[in-house]
């Protein structure tokens, strides 16, 4: 026989050695109650459903949003400034260790955002909705799942990039184009300037040759 407990809402963990316990689904959306489940109750896991064993305690939103926890926590950089928010984590089923948290830029609900890997030896320190990390910014972290709007803006920023790189080339080959314009206008000048020099020191000495009375 199987029973529909509803869908799972959270986790229940232990943040100081990044161990999840177990969780608890809610049975409906207008009960008060929630069903908390402990870790070793999950018999197996089918694409989004969880098969369990035995009974679940009862308890209260209250009484569990008083457990620590770090999902929707903001991702705190060295420099005190918000670079995210941790959205998922990916754990052992037997020992519940996780292995590594995923964070998302902004909201976490939003489906399809993107997902970059926060490690645990980056972490320097956790309080009840902070999570403080060695890394500056999420360019920083592996980037895990990506989103359609973020492959659209990487391939914006390539075509803008390569739009610079064609506008500086064509900058430069202008520039060298002025450039030996500017020589050959130049030599032009110089070459006229020789030309009517010669010419006039050519008159000036068959000028000077009717005049000398030796001839």
């Amino acid at each position: 026989m199987t029973l529909n407990y509803g869908y799972g809402e959270n986790v229940w963990m232990h943040p100081p050695v990044h161990r999840i316990l177990g969780w608890y689904s809610r049975p409906s959306n207008f009960d008060l109650k929630r069903n908390v489940w402990r870790l070793n109750q999950i018999t197996q896991i089918i694409d989004n459903q969880i098969y369990v064993r035995g009974e679940p305690a009862i308890s209260d939103l209250a009484t569990l949003n008083r457990f620590p926890n770090l999902i929707q926590a903001s991702l705190i950089n060295p420099q005190g400034s918000k670079i995210g928010v941790i959205a998922d984590f990916i754990f052992e089923i037997k020992t519940g260790k996780i292995k590594y948290y995923l964070v998302s830029r902004s909201n976490p609900k939003i489906p399809g955002s993107s997902r970059w890997k926060l490690d645990i030896e980056d972490i320097n320190d956790q309080q009840p909705g902070l999570v403080f990390c060695s890394s500056l910014t999420l360019d920083d972290l592996t980037l895990v799942k990506s989103s359609i709007k973020h492959e659209l803006f990487k391939k914006g920023k390539k075509i803008i990039n390569k739009f610079d790189d064609i506008k500086n080339v064509a900058s430069n080959r202008l520039e060298d184009w002025l450039e030996e314009d500017e020589d050959i206008n130049q030599n032009l000048e110089f070459n006229q300037k020789s030309f009517y020099n010669e010419n006039y020191k050519k008159r000036s000495f068959g000028d000077n040759n009717e005049d000398d009375p030796w001839i």
